[in-house]
């Protein structure tokens, strides 16, 4: 049986996060991005998902004020479509009702109907788009906001 668990992120997990996050996004965050989020960013928030203590996805936010925004969310392709994404999401939203924040936000790309059901199922609503968002493709985000 498998051991499953979200924690917080710490820096020894960002080798895995890395590996995850090249094979999950057109244009990955650099290995130094991630550092400077765990060291550096006073606002920034990262929980891991580990599988007998293998990393297999993370999510981030950053807490402005009274406000959450959630800066990324991945799983390893290898585990996806077995429920992973809603432990994190769920993991974030632990850490977001620990700090009393109040709302939160994500953008999501317009065409990743499968990411907006995930985030609706937890309350997001779509509120908007930024229009030409994504710079691989200059596709459109669906903002979606949350009252927590």
């Amino acid at each position: 049986m498998e051991h499953v668990k979200v924690r917080e992120m710490i820096v020894e997990d960002i080798e895995e996060v890395y590996d995850i996050e090249k094979r999950c996004f057109a244009i990955p965050w650099s290995k130094e991005s991630f550092f400077a989020e765990i060291q550096n960013n006073k606002s920034a928030r990262y929980v891991v998902l580990e599988i007998d203590g293998k990393v297999v996805g993370y999510g981030g936010m950053w807490k402005i004020l009274d406000e959450g925004h959630i800066t990324n969310i991945a799983v390893h392709p290898d585990v996806r479509g077995r429920g992973y994404g809603n432990l994190l999401v769920e993991g974030l939203l632990e850490v977001a009702d620990k700090e009393e924040i109040k709302r939160m936000t994500l953008e999501v790309r317009s065409s990743n109907k499968v990411a907006q059901n995930l985030y609706k199922k937890y309350g997001f609503e779509p509120c908007g788009i930024r229009p030409k968002y994504y710079q691989d493709n200059n596709e459109n985000a669906v903002i979606m906001w949350r009252e927590n």
